[in-house]
């Protein structure tokens, strides 16, 4: 069942619609703040006298990815116990544990303070983060798509991929804000920590927004609908994956890693390596709304096949830009803008088109272990792959090779897509 058409029905969609967000956006504010300062990170937590700055950057990028993988432990536990006793109190509760875990970083000591503590530490609470954003895909698309009216839940789930942009730009946003107002000295002495005590504030208004929720409709009516074999579910769930394995991997190496790859391979400032990053943001951004209401109109297909298929096309090309040493200023910025801009086309639609793919008595569980396992493979080991990679082989298209393979995975699968999914409701 979706949102009711009256006006008490509109009103408890767009309240779903921003309290799903706002926790969306704190999760993916964090995700960018670490990946921003990711060699400031690996210097404090990961660089013992004598470390490479290289080899301590891999490390901070080996924690990141930890995190990710404890992603799909969240997804399964959360994900399960939402689709029992509903949507609501899992997604209070997971707003909790990552802002706490979020303002944690902020305040852990460094391996100067601590020595080898403090990367275990640091670690420590990633996990925490990455079980935590487990749960919170799952239940804030299930939300979304739920209360969503008919004929928009692309258009309402692609507020969740809308908040991964503002969560992004508003990690880099914070980040440039200390890099301009603070010497490079109190940048990695403390002022790092600033942006990820943010997450106080940001936190204690989202909880707010989800303790004035109401359960989702589809949820109330749960105990008339029939629940799938777990081979039917599984199923699902690898398929998913495939269709989100090329967003997940175009998506953190455009749009989070970046900054490092500019700065250790291309040997930009970090400044510069952030106004990149900004840029494709804004790309990525602009482009999410209207993929979601185009694929309300013509399909999830056509448009998050066009987004991958142009990845395969256009990514080397666009790298090669990059690596210009003679290429204008101006070039660069078009080219990490679309990079940012075609990555949007698959996230728009992507939330809707998960929640399609489930029945409401194993969605949350379906569709957060599909995202947080592509996500753990594909995103969260980017960073990790693509510095070890370059390490190894000194090769700089490696990013450029790395989201082409995968999207063109992404495109067989995409095109297994019903074409008519988008005007049907929600499997009960």
């Amino acid at each position: 069942m979706t949102g009711k058409a009256d006006g008490t029905g509109t009103a408890r969609s767009r309240r779903a619609l921003v309290a799903g967000s706002v926790g969306n956006f704190i999760e993916w504010y964090e995700f960018g703040v670490y990946g921003y300062f990711a060699t400031i990170i690996a210097a404090n937590f990961f660089a013992p006298a004598g470390a490479s700055d290289l080899e301590a950057l891999v490390k901070t990028y080996a924690s990141f990815a930890l995190a990710f993988f404890f992603r799909p432990l969240g997804a399964a536990v959360f994900g399960r116990l939402g689709d029992r006793i509903g949507r609501r109190p899992l997604l209070i509760l997971v707003v909790l544990l990552m802002s706490a875990a979020t303002a944690l970083i902020g305040v852990l000591p460094t391996y100067d303070t601590i020595g080898a503590a403090a990367p275990w530490l640091l670690t420590l609470v990633r996990i925490l983060q990455g079980l935590s954003a487990g749960g919170e895909f799952g239940g804030a698309v299930s939300l979304m798509t739920e209360f969503a009216p008919d004929r928009k839940r692309g258009l309402y789930g692609s507020w969740q991929s809308f908040t991964v942009a503002l969560g992004l730009l508003g990690g880099a946003g914070a980040a440039a804000v200390m890099a301009t107002l603070l010497t490079e000295a109190d940048l990695k002495a403390w002022g790092w920590r600033i942006p990820f005590l943010l997450a106080v504030p940001l936190g204690a208004l989202a909880l707010w927004l989800r303790l004035r929720l109401e359960e989702t409709p589809s949820f109330t009516n749960r105990e008339t609908q029939v629940k799938p074999s777990a081979g039917e579910t599984a199923r699902a769930i690898l398929l998913g994956i495939a269709r989100l394995m090329g967003w997940s991997a175009a998506g953190y190496t455009f749009l989070v890693v970046m900054p490092s790859y500019l700065q250790t391979t291309l040997n930009a400032t970090f400044q510069q390596a952030l106004i990149a990053t900004v840029v494709a943001n804004l790309g990525f951004a602009l482009a999410i709304i209207p993929a979601g209401m185009l694929s309300d109109r013509y399909g999830r297909r056509v448009v998050m096949t066009t987004g991958a298929a142009l990845i395969v096309v256009l990514a080397l090309p666009l790298m090669n830009v990059l690596q210009d040493p003679g290429g204008s200023l101006t070039l660069k910025a078009a080219a990490v803008f679309v990079a940012g801009a075609v990555v949007g086309l698959m996230a728009g639609p992507g939330p809707a088109m998960l929640a399609e793919m489930f029945p409401t008595n194993v969605r949350y569980t379906g569709l957060g272990l599909a995202y947080s396992l592509s996500n753990a493979v594909f995103s969260g080991s980017a960073g990790l792959i693509i510095t070890q990679l370059i390490k190894n082989t000194g090769d700089a298209d490696i990013p450029a090779y790395y989201v082409m393979a995968t999207c063109l995975i992404s495109t067989a699968a995409l095109l297994t897509l019903r074409g008519t999914a988008h005007t049907e409701r929600l499997r009960p």
